[in-house]
């Protein structure tokens, strides 16, 4: 939720803050989400309580409107660069990632030009007091780091690769599925023409 606030206050500043039903369904987004979310009314008001007590999110203040807003309080809790609000909202909205997986997330809320700037910006919010961003154990078959917020607390690196495992795992299974049967059709039409070429020499 904190990162959907984020994120439409970078990507429709228009509409920001968000109305209790805005909020709502950029929760509940399809695109741009990981994992994607079905969240109710009641969920969200819920949620927003436990933002407003950590001071990060809440109705906007001095607000004249009849329906109720709500905004993020990110930028005056931890004086984030564009950088470091760009990742931390990749970060809360699609879980653990690579490097260049945030560069291309981040593209619409923060250009970075090379991998480097986004190690970098990752690197800041390490070191910050108490740490915003945690590498993660690379896992067997992957070639990247991947880096996770800790927003929540610590994160455990098997909670992170599961989904990912699976995906490897039932691309895996496809693409043997899909060799057994090219396979299976090769050896059909090689036993054709064994029939055809044994019948024109008898």
């Amino acid at each position: 939720m904190l990162g959907a606030l984020v994120e439409k206050e970078t990507t429709t500043p228009e509409y920001y803050p968000l109305s209790l039903n805005a909020l709502v369904n950029a929760c509940n987004q399809k695109n741009n989400r990981e994992p994607v979310m079905n969240l109710d009314e009641d969920a969200v008001r819920q949620a927003l309580r436990g933002l407003e007590d950590d001071g990060l999110a809440g109705p906007r203040r001095g607000g004249d409107s009849r329906v109720t807003k709500y905004e993020h309080h990110l930028q005056e809790v931890f004086n984030f660069t564009r950088g470091e609000t760009a990742v931390m909202c990749v970060l809360l909205l699609r879980g653990a990632q690579t490097p260049g997986e945030l560069r291309g997330r981040t593209e619409r809320m923060h250009r970075f030009e090379e991998i480097d700037d986004v190690l970098g910006t990752l690197q800041k919010l390490m070191q910050r007091e108490p740490s915003l961003a945690s590498a993660l154990p690379r896992q067997p078959g992957t070639k990247e780091t991947r880096y996770a917020h800790l927003l929540s607390g610590e994160v455990e690196a098997s909670e992170s690769v599961p989904a990912v495992n699976s995906a490897v795992a039932a691309d895996g299974d496809e693409r043997v599925a899909r060799l057994e049967s090219e396979i299976a059709a090769l050896r059909q039409e090689m036993a054709e023409l064994r029939e055809k070429v044994e019948a024109l020499l008898s």
